[in-house]
């Protein structure tokens, strides 16, 4: 693959990246000083499965919304991922807090899809990328939040926009009228909108050429990741999935397969809670 240099006014909309999951690395990480911010070159990626044609429509809405030059990230379709392609990344059992499920197929497809969406960063040679999944909306408290985020970017950093409000808590770094940018206690879950820059792009790509659990998951890991995500407060996105036909990665799951989550799945949370307090 070959990193190719874009500026805004270069960027054609809604053009295909067919970034492979391998990258180089992009000489001279670009520093952030508060009044250079304007400055920053950041490109939107909108994670897109080729397939899932009844939801172009809202990717175009999307992009034409968004206030970075976008274009589509081809998501890998776990439809046709082989058992070999899924062994060469995925392991159970990797890290503690041990994750205590097995990843579907689609959640492997979901993860190798926003590494696509990192390495095209990387590739690019840009300063970050705005990333978003495909069943997103964006509302009117997105662009005071994407200028919260823009002014606290700096190399390493990785900025959440939560759907669900009320989730996250912590120490607030970053003040604008009504949003606010803070340091999660327990990062959220959700992959759907995020400002990647590309220190944390190359940092997660080193860390995650072979996973153990979902790509949200794992971000929750910043002791592991040594990536320290900041989220901002309201994010301005809302996930609209069942509007879209509902999601394109969840596996339908048996009645003890429902019920053994449900005992586990608060033991694990209660875990990765504990790790992230002694972190902070």
């Amino acid at each position: 693959m070959q990193a190719q240099e874009l500026s805004p006014s270069s960027a054609m909309p809604l053009e295909r990246s067919h970034a492979g999951f391998e990258f180089a690395h992009a000489p001279n990480p670009v520093g952030v000083a508060p009044d250079q911010s304007d400055q920053l070159v950041i490109r939107g990626f909108i994670i897109h499965l080729d397939r899932a044609r009844d939801r172009l429509p809202q990717v175009e809405r999307l992009a034409a919304k968004l206030p970075v030059p976008s274009e589509i990230i081809e998501a890998v379709d776990g439809r046709t991922l082989s058992a070999a392609e899924i062994e060469s990344v995925y392991r159970r059992r990797l890290q503690k807090p041990y994750y205590p499920f097995a990843m579907s197929m689609g959640e492997v497809a979901c993860f190798l899809s926003h590494r696509k969406a990192w390495a095209a960063i990387v590739e690019q040679g840009i300063d970050a990328g705005l990333i978003f999944e495909d069943d997103v909306e964006i509302d009117d408290a997105f662009h005071a939040a994407f200028a919260a985020a823009k002014a606290c970017l700096k190399p390493g950093s990785f900025i959440r926009f939560p759907f669900r409000m009320g989730k996250e808590h912590g120490q607030c770094v970053l003040s604008q009228g009504e949003t606010n940018v803070i340091q999660p206690k327990r990062i959220g879950l959700g992959m759907v909108a995020q400002l990647v820059s590309r220190d944390a792009a190359i940092r997660l790509l080193e860390v995650t050429s072979v996973f153990d659990r979902p790509v949200d998951t794992t971000v929750q890991m910043s002791w592991f990741t040594r990536v320290s995500p900041l989220a901002v407060l309201p994010g301005g996105v809302h996930e609209i999935s069942p509007q879209l036909g509902g999601s394109t990665i969840k596996s339908h799951k048996t009645l003890a397969e429902r019920l053994s989550r449900e005992v586990l799945r608060p033991l694990y949370r209660a875990k990765i809670a504990l790790r992230s307090r002694r972190m902070i």
